[in-house]
């Protein structure tokens, strides 16, 4: 936990709409709800596509307008407010949630639209992202990970899919270095031309 940047928080559903209080200090750009006590979703609000939508990370379809998971309510300095759904709300169920926001020259929640060629991501950062994961929202598409210990380079660059369980996949070119952030390439998932992504990324 860091205020400001990361905040966890766990508590127990009530089967009707209601807020939970967090300790973030800032309103959550995204937030990672899992049910604890029942087999069920990952269910994910982005800033990115608002508190009318979600989408999952133990899978890869676009955002689906869906009111029951935040209550069409985006977070506050001080709670988060989730549906009837029993995915983030279910009577009596226990839940666990990550918080996360923008620190400046630290962290960056964001979004983009893909243009179909190179194009640089700002993030504000002096020395480019070391850990970047991006998920295309408008339609269907995985959750890929980058990180500089495997490479971040000019070249091909070793991904892994938070919703899939397969092995690293290391034939493609998505991501390239820059300086205040990333840079998304023309030849890979990670920059279709009108599509839009979200984003998290770490320096």
């Amino acid at each position: 936990r860091a205020r400001g940047y990361f905040d966890v928080v766990t508590y127990t559903g009530t089967g009707s709409a209601t807020t939970v209080t967090h300790n973030l200090g800032v309103a959550p750009e995204m937030m990672w709800i899992k049910c604890r006590s029942n087999a069920d979703n990952w269910a994910v609000y982005h800033s990115g596509i608002g508190a009318t939508k979600v989408i999952f990370l133990n899978n890869d379809i676009a955002a689906s307008t869906l009111s029951t998971r935040f209550n069409d309510t985006a977070p506050t300095s001080s709670v988060f407010t989730v549906g009837t759904d029993a995915e983030v709300n279910g009577s009596g169920r226990t839940y666990i949630a990550y918080l996360f926001a923008t620190v400046a020259g630290v962290s960056k929640v964001g979004s983009y639209t893909g243009n179909g060629s190179s194009q640089n991501i700002d993030c504000g950062f002096s020395s480019g992202a070391r850990f970047v994961l991006i998920k295309k929202v408008t339609s269907t598409g995985s959750w890929q990970v980058y990180d500089t210990t495997r490479g971040i380079v000019a070249g091909n660059d070793p991904k892994l899919l938070l919703d899939e369980t397969n092995a690293e996949d290391t034939g493609g070119d998505d991501i390239d270095p820059y300086s205040a952030g990333f840079a998304v390439t023309s030849t890979g998932a990670t920059n279709e031309s009108g599509e839009t992504f979200i984003f998290y990324a770490i320096a």
